[in-house]
């Protein structure tokens, strides 16, 4: 068969897929709308993973480790350290709260009656930093290199929080993939009973075929297109379905945002990973029908 011959035969396969789609609107919409949910699941839970991953991000001008110097620390002692520490990896930013700024904010905030009855004010000096990263171990060897200088009495350190923050995405990450294998696995089957069901339908026109000389190759390249087909139109419909819900649950996001002083939205999928999503919904039929087409086709030998 020339090239031309065999371009052409696989476009007459491809326009066989599409009609064989359309000749059954209701149970071909069923199939893909099935496939769709089923992608759809994984997508979700992955731009829920990865919307909590950059509000996290942004958190990070937010997240602040307190500082407290020991109580007989003096003021040009504590605003020394303050001044070598502000060039220190890992340091954004770094406000130094005297002990007369700390028992201040402590008066406003309603407890004047109780600490007008003290005899001195008993608030050390503080430093309040602010980290470039929120990760856990970026926040641990900060607070490791914090508490060896000498002036370091305690630390009110975020490691705790994102270390339980970066537990929570690797629980995730690693939900999403299990999911994902799982979900692929059902797609696979799906399609591939779709197809077998298809053959049987087309069985007197396989062994026709067949007998006036066509290859399985030649066959099953129908099947396979259609199988593909199924599955891109399945990518397509989860990618509309996780669209759609982004849009409805941003409503909602932008409303809780507010009440923080954000502007956070959740973000749809971008370019490459909705790519990535038809050409892995078109593969996984494919590879459905691929399966179930070898196997049935076996049965008529």
């Amino acid at each position: 068969m020339s090239l031309g011959a065999h371009a052409q035969h696989h476009l007459d396969s491809l326009i066989t897929a599409w009609q064989r789609l359309r000749a059954q609107p209701l149970a071909s919409a069923f199939s893909i709308l099935v496939i769709g949910i089923a992608l759809s699941l994984p997508t979700g839970l992955y731009l829920l993973i990865s919307n909590l991953d950059r509000a996290s991000n942004g958190l990070a001008e937010h997240t602040e480790i307190t500082v407290f110097l020991k109580p007989k620390t003096e003021t040009a002692t504590a605003l020394s350290l303050a001044e070598s520490l502000r060039n220190e990896p890992g340091i954004r930013k770094l406000r130094f709260v005297s002990r007369e700024e700390a028992l201040l904010e402590l008066q406003r905030s309603g407890l004047d009656d109780i600490l007008t009855s003290l005899s001195s004010n008993p608030l050390p000096h503080a430093l309040v930093i602010e980290p470039t990263q929120t990760s856990a171990e970026q926040i641990r060897r900060l607070d490791q290199r914090l508490r060896q200088r000498p002036e370091v009495d305690a630390i009110a350190s975020a490691e705790a929080w994102a270390r339980r923050l970066t537990a929570l995405l690797d629980f995730g990450i690693g939900l999403t993939w299990m999911l994902s294998t799982v979900l692929a696995l059902a797609l696979a089957a799906i399609t591939g009973n779709t197809i077998r069901l298809q053959i049987y339908a087309r069985r007197d026109e396989i062994e026709i075929s067949r007998l006036i000389g066509a290859t399985d190759r030649f066959i099953r390249r129908p099947f396979l297109y259609f199988g593909a087909l199924q599955g891109l139109l399945g990518g397509l419909t989860a990618l509309l379905l996780s669209g759609l819900a982004i849009l409805w649950l941003n409503q909602s996001v932008a409303e809780l945002a507010t009440t923080y002083g954000s502007s956070f939205r959740l973000a749809l999928l971008d370019v490459p990973i909705s790519l990535l999503l038809l050409v892995g919904g078109a593969l996984l039929g494919l590879a459905g029908a691929g399966l179930s087409v070898t196997y049935t086709l076996r049965d008529f030998d």
